[in-house]
Parts: C-alpha cells; structure tokens; sequence
C-alpha cells in the first residue's frame, strides 16, 4: 500500500487541516471498501462512546478491581478471539448506524453523519479484543481514543463530541464542566424490544434539556412558587442546559430528512418527558424549544406521575434524566436510561434534600 503523497507546493490560502482532509479523501476513496468511510469531524455529529457503555464488560471489570490491571490485561489478551458481549449503549449505536444508511441513501456524498468513537481508558494491549468485539458485530467504528488509564475527557473537545456516554459518573460530570453533552449509562438486567428502523431518544426537559433555575424554585420555595414563577416569565426563555446541544444536533439531521418529504418517514425521533404540568408551567417550555429554533416531536407532561409506564410505552433508544429516581423507575420498565449529573437535583432524592458531608476546616 502506498503512503500518502505529501502537499505540493501551492500558492493558494488552503488551510493545513483542509488539505490534510482533503489528501486522506483523496487517497482512500482509491482503496476499495464496501465498508463506509466515516465522515469528517466538523461536519458529523460525534458520538463517544467508552467500552463499557457498548460492550457488556462487569466480568472484567471485577478482575481489573480485584485483581489488578495487569491480570485484567492479561485476561483480555487471552480472550482477544472471544467478542464481548452488548452493553447498555449498543442498541442505541446500531440505531445511529440505521440513521446513516438513510442518510448516505439521500445524500450519498454527504458527510452530516453520525461519527461513533470509541473513548476508553483501556490500555492499547486491550485494544485488539475491542476491534474483534466492534467487527464481529458489524459496527463502523474506525475512530479509538485508549489512554492507558488516565482519563480520556480531555480528547473530547478535540474529537469534536457532541455527546459522551461514560459508565463512570465522575467522567461525565468533569464533560458536562467543561460544555460537553455528557451522561451516565447503566448495565440493564432486562431490555424492551426496540424499533430497529427508527431512532428514538427520549429527554427529561428541567436540568437536561434546561438549566435547572425553575428546579431550584421547586425545590426552596413549592410548587405554587414555581407555578407564579413559570405563568410570570412564561415569555423568558429557559437557560439551556446540557443537553440541549444534542437535541440542536438531531434536529440537524432530521431536517435533512425534511428537505426530502421524508417527515412522516424520518428514522429520528425525539421525546420530551417531563414532570412539569401542561397547563401550568408547560407554555414556557414550548416557547422556550420555539425561541431557539428546536422541534420536539413529542411533549409528554406528566404532572408528577411516574414517567416509566410511559418511557415503557415509547421504547427509546436512550433516556436522559438528571434525577436518579426517575432513572430507577425507567430502568424498573427495561427503559435504557443514562443519568444526566447537573443541577439542584443532584442534592436531593425523592424530593428530600441528601445529607452533604461536613467540609473539613
């Protein structure tokens, strides 16, 4: 295989990443493959994913935390041939997979895609077993980020991720202080059958979707407060919270789905399902979604009714939730939920406020 030929000199104001995309283009699209190329990072929507939120990895984790790294490495060589088996986020990368089929059948030299990277603190060693796992199951994942043990959240910005789905909640939370959609996911014992030809994503809306200011009032001063406050800056647009840069990102694609009169047919769909009552804060969040240019294909106010009979019915790919306790229920319901480590709900559980430890003097 021939190597890269280096740039010609040139007098033209071509960027140094342009041309180094544009070579790397220019030389695979010579190698023949009937597996598709991913797309570049500027344009998709990156998804990073760790190795333990696609691959079901609780065995090895308890040699790695029992045993140590070494014979946890030792092990994962030895079992290199043996693919590992789906984890909590793997239903949720074939769909993004589905997603890009129709995206490439509609506009095949398009590179608005969705981007799947695998960002793991695994040593490289571990690497090859990874690789057998992603081609055994067919997923186009050609981009790794392995940091031998130390923490991958600091090459995200350089991945240009758009979401972080980590079983290591200190990861995710450090993701989220640093502007970067981010969630933690967990293993399920029982799973709902999901839609194998469309994408479902299902978002609580206070502290994921929204800043959690209109949670805080709840929470310090009721519910007839919060009321007042929602009816009073029903105008005021909610602050975004962390998430709603993901929601910005699926509704990019979606429309690419539009501009072809494919709506009723879109392979994307998204769901709002929140606690809030419709008539009496449900206006602001609407306009709120309207006033930064957002659909929502679903609204489901709930007024305080538990959310997993209805997550149960809608069968998302993936549930972002802030509050643990909603997230327990959707998993009770065999709902794949990732929980979102932001705002006050981080301090309270079931409505009680969590004993903080004393700070040291």
């Amino acid at each position: 295989m021939s190597e890269i030929p280096p740039p010609s000199p040139s007098g033209a104001e071509d960027t140094g990443e342009e041309k180094d995309w544009a070579e790397a283009k220019a030389f695979f699209d010579k190698l023949k493959s009937n597996k598709p190329r991913p797309p570049k990072p500027q344009y998709a929507v990156t998804i990073a994913v760790s190795s333990r939120t696609l691959f079901n990895m609780v065995a090895e984790r308890k040699i790695y935390e029992e045993e140590g790294v070494e014979k946890y490495v030792a092990y994962q060589v030895e079992h290199e041939s043996e693919p590992l088996e789906p984890g909590a986020a793997f239903p949720f990368v074939k769909a993004l997979m589905n997603v890009n089929a129709r995206l490439r059948e509609l506009y095949p030299d398009s590179e608005e895609l969705f981007d799947i990277v695998l960002m793991t603190n695994n040593h490289a060693q571990v690497g090859v077993r990874l690789i057998n796992s992603i081609n055994h199951y067919d997923l186009t994942i050609e981009r790794f980020c392995m940091t031998g043990g130390q923490s991958p959240v600091g090459y995200l910005k350089a991945y240009l991720t758009n979401l972080y789905l980590s079983k290591d909640g200190e990861k995710v939370t450090e993701a989220i202080e640093q502007g970067i959609a981010a969630a933690t996911m967990f293993t399920m014992d029982t799973q709902s059958q999901l839609s194998d030809t469309q994408l479902r994503v299902a978002f609580d809306g206070d502290a994921v979707l929204f800043s959690d200011e209109s949670e805080i009032i709840v929470k310090k001063h009721g519910l007839d407060t919060f009321f007042e406050h929602e009816k009073e800056f029903e105008n005021k647009p909610l602050a975004q919270g962390p998430l709603k840069c993901f929601l910005e990102a699926l509704g990019k694609l979606q429309r690419k789905f539009y501009a072809k009169n494919e709506r009723l047919n879109c392979p994307i769909r998204t769901y709002l399902v929140t606690a809030r009552s419709a008539a009496s804060s449900g206006a602001r969040v609407l306009k709120t979604l309207r006033s930064w240019g957002l659909e929502i294909d679903e609204a489901l106010f709930l007024a305080g009714a538990p959310k997993g009979p209805l997550l149960g019915k809608i069968r998302p790919h993936i549930y972002f939730d802030d509050q643990m306790f909603h997230i327990e229920g959707a998993r009770d319901m065999g709902t794949i939920s990732a929980h979102v480590p932001y705002g006050i709900g981080q301090k309270y559980h079931k409505g009680k406020l969590i004993e903080q430890p004393a700070k040291k003097e």
